[in-house]
């Protein structure tokens, strides 16, 4: 069995409850073609990109079934018969392939850095040396317990 995909288009003559009824006779022409429906997409009103027949809109529908290839050319008669639709295809759909990741390129990677880069580094690594100099240092206290009364003390001459 394939997959395929019927794509049609119903004329807009009629009222979107036609046209679900219509559809519900695609899907039994399927059924009697021994075929088994995948998904369907009711049909909804569309503006058409052309005209089509002479019409400006109709109702788009698609069904994804599997069937027989033999059995295609009954569907095909049978939708041909019918009047409403105005436009139809039917298309192998074929099984995604699995495509493997893209490879990016990357630059290679050397293990020896050039010589101007090492002077720039050890000029920035002087720099650094001289700012954390420059920095004052904080003593680390000695921890003790700080009663309750100390903090709202010290809150209240901060604050005060």
């Amino acid at each position: 069995m394939k997959t395929y995909e019927l794509t049609y288009i119903i004329t807009s003559e009629i009222t979107s409850e036609e046209a679900e009824a219509r559809a519900k006779e695609l899907e039994s022409a399927v059924s009697r073609i021994e075929g088994s429906i995948l998904r369907q997409a009711n049909p909804s009103a569309k503006t058409l990109s052309y005209p089509v027949e002479g019409r400006a809109s109709g109702f788009f529908g698609v069904i994804e079934f599997q069937a027989e290839p033999e059995k295609i050319p009954e569907l095909k008669t049978f939708i041909e018969k019918d009047e409403k639709i105005i436009r139809h295809i039917i298309v192998i759909k074929k099984p995604q392939k699995m495509r493997p990741e893209r490879r990016t390129r990357t630059k290679p990677v050397s293990t020896e850095e050039p010589i101007f880069n090492e002077k720039k580094k050890l000029e920035e690594n002087v720099d650094l040396a001289e700012k954390a100099e420059e920095r004052p240092t904080v003593k680390a206290k000695s921890k003790e317990k700080v009663e309750l009364k100390d903090i709202e003390h010290e809150l209240d001459e901060i604050l005060g």
